[in-house]
């Protein structure tokens, strides 16, 4: 499907030591930029979170927030730490030695070094599969979240491509009436500046002006360009594909095109087509930016 790079998507599980919570916000990045935001208890679980991230996500920045709910978590189901009370112990010893004035440490600080209160074993590895899981669904609703904002963009770049090949269409057939218009024109100065008109030289002007505004190759890389646009959004709209950036690249080539178009526009009339496709397109690039 086509996926947005923004969404939300927020989760709860019970467990032994409390309520664990998961927040995911994705928005925009031209790569997957994961932040982590991981409760010091729970710093262990980080490298899972990023892999699974990583399985489910190709682009966006995504802020990944993992903690547990503020008084939630039972009485006795944590412990200390007898070796990493020892080793912040053997810290605090050498640091005074460094700095004599420094206040002891308090229990406070104690309970806050990383490592020191833990789950038993067993708390551990249930711990780990049930934050596991809780990250498997809340992606899960993240994945929904920018699909169905992803089916939205979609919608609206499909608009803007209809709008373009129905600007296309109608410049097409304003070349020939522009050269005609050229060629009467051209006729009519030679009349007045020399009292007639040389055919010879009439038909070699005007050959070389339908050489300098022919836009028939610009007309079918446009039209080859919006096709590709439409196919790939019918095609990946069925499948999970990155496709933002395919997109992006092709909205540039419309605007090079759109640009060499409006450079050889023989009309005015061929002129404001030309303006047009390229306000279309950068519409179209506005949305692209937003697809994953």
């Amino acid at each position: 499907m086509i996926l947005s790079m923004t969404g939300y998507a927020a989760g709860t599980a019970e467990s032994p030591r409390g309520t664990l919570a998961l927040e995911l916000r994705s928005v925009n990045s031209r790569f997957l930029d994961v932040q982590m935001r991981v409760a010091e208890e729970l710093r262990g679980f980080e490298p899972m979170l990023r892999e699974r991230v990583a399985e489910r996500v190709a682009r966006g920045k995504l802020d990944c927030r993992l903690f547990f709910v503020e008084g939630s978590a039972p009485a006795g189901a944590q412990h200390l730490n007898d070796a990493a009370l020892a080793q912040l112990k053997a810290l605090a010893k050498e640091a005074r030695k460094a700095f004599p004035k420094a206040e002891a440490l308090r229990v406070a600080d104690v309970l806050r070094w990383p490592g020191v209160v833990s789950g038993a074993p067993g708390d551990e590895r249930e711990l780990r599969a049930i934050a596991e899981k809780l990250c498997r669904r809340t992606l899960d609703e993240l994945i929904a979240a920018r699909g169905r904002e992803g089916a939205k963009l979609a919608a609206a770049v499909g608009e803007r491509i209809a709008a373009m090949r129905t600007r296309v269409e109608a410049v097409a057939p304003l070349m020939p009436q522009s050269v005609a218009a050229y060629q009467a024109k051209l006729a009519e100065r030679l009349k007045e500046a020399l009292g007639s008109v040389d055919d010879d030289r009439v038909r070699a002007e005007v050959a070389v002006f339908a050489a300098k505004v022919d836009v028939d190759e610009e007309l079918t890389r446009l039209r080859a360009h919006l096709g590709e646009v439409e196919r790939i959004l019918k095609e990946d709209g069925a499948r999970s594909s990155p496709v933002g950036k395919r997109l992006d690249f092709i909205a540039q080539e419309l605007n090079r095109e759109a640009n060499t178009l409006a450079s050889k526009a023989a009309s005015p009339a061929v002129a404001d087509g030309a303006l047009e496709l390229k306000v279309l397109v950068e519409q179209m690039r506005e949305q692209v930016q937003n697809i994953e």
